[in-house]
């Protein structure tokens, strides 16, 4: 439900730090602005920010933090117009604290008869609506907006919250001109100042300016001034095979690392990882659950308690956990968490069903440690500096004969040792509650694989036909096995319209034990070939990996991460009818990135009217950095060549 607000208009403050705003001539907009059609940076730009500027700093009489945001913003087209809508998160901490927006001002530019005209923001114009349980969305909509149309607005925000200071965003959905974000801190509060997203400031200065905080009783703290500021910012445009864009777009954050009170009182916000492990072992719910063992006494059966083999008794306990335990689709880890909650309702969260696998291999004297871990789309965890709220995930590492397994009780479909794709980012904590914690590496047991193995047969009528087994591996394997168990009926279905253009019959699932590492299906294909002319052009690849490129940016500014080692192999043998002569078959093709990172091999050989045809594609590497995206567009742009264009000639023999 949208609730109008009434605008507060109230002068800006007198402070020369944020008057530089007001005074700008970078937000005159120009007649050149209104008539630009298209930029030339970018020529599929919707939308620009000419110039936008962001100024924060603490007030001096109720010491909360204070933002200014201005922007001069083009509409180059209609689809550009979602970005006349402007929406501002403020947060609410239920505690009587809560952020505020104020001073809201736009004005909104266009040519009419040669004559530029303006229009300003109505009061009406501007609603909150509720966005979560702590957070609610402020957004305003320009009037009159029309293609060509250039907008300046500008809004304030006061926040009682310096444990984070406002961060900027440089980069966005759409380009920018010229970017600057200016921060006044005073000495009393010390942050970590990260820069994310890799791309280059080209201004970075400070100064100090002597006692811009002063308290009744004489006390005074002096600032440090930044400004920071980019120029000719590209869009951010999200393509397959990423983890969340939030780790890539360049911006700057900041996270409260000490206060020092006027007083001489001294918090140390930020811990080191020494002290956060033991803030971990006894202030969080998971710290405290993971040394109860009462609670899972006895919760095993004598059939898994009496195994005597670690590893085999290791899978059973996981398997024990996994197949009674379902989870909520919840990713409490730290807090709010309950073994013994979990026990009697047979549901709990992320943190409650490893927990629980973590204490009864504990039990049985078998060796695990938490493995506390932020997943693909919640971002990466800040490794210098320990930032609890970044996890969002419990694994279990187990170790039996010196060998590491990471386990995960919350999915049926998980064979042991494997962990779900929302897992793999990299790195995570390891919790030793003995010793130091340490950062691992994430990474899958093994590479994932899609084969097709085919033999098929051409008849004198032009009738191919063939019989085919699918084999997934690994992530394949696992998606595959969750398709079909899933959805049983609709599966296969479903499979044969993904490929609606050959006849299929005799479908079979081989895999139907979900503890199988593979998925296999068996099928027989059919399909009717034309002749033109005298000559028949056949296509073996009946299956293909890839119909399209997935890579289509000019430039890629963030890795391509598939997640894990990918391979996808094609093979089969056509015998062709006596009455076929060969004239030609397509040109072997044997290709890759540097250090085999990535290869592709296509071959055919004949043998009298027999020919063995093999495909295969290799990801050798899991993550690629941006330096590989044109190889590895060209690289897909070839397979998808290959696998659609390769013909083999035939003709009738006389």
């Amino acid at each position: 439900m949208r609730t109008y607000l009434l605008l507060i208009f109230l002068a800006f403050t007198n402070s020369v730090f944020c008057q530089d705003i007001e005074d700008s001539e970078n937000f005159i907009v120009t007649k050149s602005d209104l008539e630009q059609k298209v930029y030339p940076k970018d020529s599929t730009a919707n939308a620009l920010i000419l110039y936008e500027v962001g100024k924060s700093w603490v007030d001096r009489n109720d010491f909360e933090l204070n933002t200014i945001v201005r922007r001069k913003l083009k509409i180059l087209n209609r689809d550009g117009f979602n970005e006349g809508t402007i929406g501002v998160v403020l947060y609410d901490n239920g505690k009587g604290k809560k952020e505020k927006i104020e001073d809201i001002k736009a004005t909104i530019y266009n040519i009419e008869n040669d004559e530029i005209t303006s229009t300003k923001l109505n009061e009406a114009d501007i609603f909150e609506e509720a966005y979560d349980e702590n957070y609610t969305i402020v957004k305003f909509t320009f009037p009159n907006l029309k293609e060509g149309s250039v907008i300046d607005y500008s809004y304030k925000t006061e926040s009682p919250f310096m444990f984070k200071y406002k961060g900027w965003n440089f980069q966005g959905n759409i380009p920018k001109i010229y970017s600057e974000y200016n921060a006044s801190i005073p000495g009393n509060w010390e942050y970590n100042i990260k820069l994310v997203g890799g791309k280059r400031l080209t201004t970075k200065s400070s100064k100090l300016k002597k006692h811009c905080l002063n308290t009744s009783n004489g006390s005074s703290a002096n600032c440090a001034e930044y400004k920071y500021a980019m120029k000719d910012i590209p869009a951010f445009i999200e393509e397959d095979y990423m983890t969340t864009k939030n780790n890539y777009l360049a911006r700057i954050e900041y996270e409260l690392k000490t206060f020092r009170a006027f007083d001489g009182r001294i918090d140390h916000i930020t811990a080191s990882w020494e002290d956060t492990d033991k803030e971990i072992k006894k202030e969080t719910d998971l710290g405290r659950e993971l040394r109860k063992s009462a609670v899972v006494k006895n919760l095993l059966p004598d059939s898994i308690a009496s195994v005597k083999n670690t590893l085999e008794k290791s899978k059973a306990i996981f398997k024990f956990v996994q197949r009674n335990y379902n989870w909520n689709e919840e990713f409490k880890v730290l807090y709010n968490i309950s073994i013994k909650d979990l026990t009697k309702e047979n549901s709990g969260s992320i943190g409650e069903i490893n927990a629980l696998l973590h204490n009864l291999l504990l039990e049985e004297h078998i060796e695990a440690k938490p493995v506390l871990l932020s997943t693909r789309q919640n971002g990466f965890a800040t490794q210098i500096y320990p930032v609890l709220s970044d996890f969002n995930y419990l694994l279990i590492q187990v170790k039996i004969d010196g060998t590491n397994y990471l386990l995960d009780a919350t999915d049926k479909f998980l064979t042991f040792g494997q962990i779900p794709f929302r897992c793999l980012n990299q790195n995570g904590r390891l919790i030793d509650f003995d010793k130091e914690s340490t950062w691992v590496d994430i990474k899958p047991e093994k590479s994932s694989k899609i084969q097709y193995i085919s033999g098929m047969n051409l008849d004198d009528q032009l009738n191919l036909t063939g019989k085919v087994r699918s084999v997934s591996s690994g992530y394949h394997g696992l998606n595959a096995k969750k398709s079909y168990n899933d959805y049983k009926s609709s599966y296969l279905k479903t499979f044969e319209k993904e490929n609606s253009d050959i006849n299929f019959d005799n479908l079979e699932v081989v895999t139907t034990n979900v503890d199988d590492k593979n998925f296999s299906i068996n099928f027989e294909i059919s399909s009717e070939i034309s002749a033109v002319g005298n000559k028949i052009f056949l296509n073996p690849y009946i299956l293909k990996f890839f119909s399209k490129n997935p890579f289509k940016l000019q430039e890629r500014s963030y890795p391509v991460d598939f997640g894990y080692e990918d391979t996808y192999i094609f093979t089969s043998t056509l015998t062709l009818d006596e009455s076929y002569k060969i004239l030609e078959l397509p040109k072997p093709v044997n290709i890759g990135l540097p250090d085999n990172k990535a290869t592709l091999t296509s071959q055919f050989k004949q043998s009298g009217n027999t020919i063995q045809i093999y495909f295969k594609l290799a990801f050798n590497d899991a993550i690629y950095e941006p330096v590989f995206y044109d190889a590895l567009k060209e690289l897909m742009s070839t397979v998808v060549d290959v696998q659609t264009n390769a013909l083999i000639v035939l003709e009738k023999k006389p």
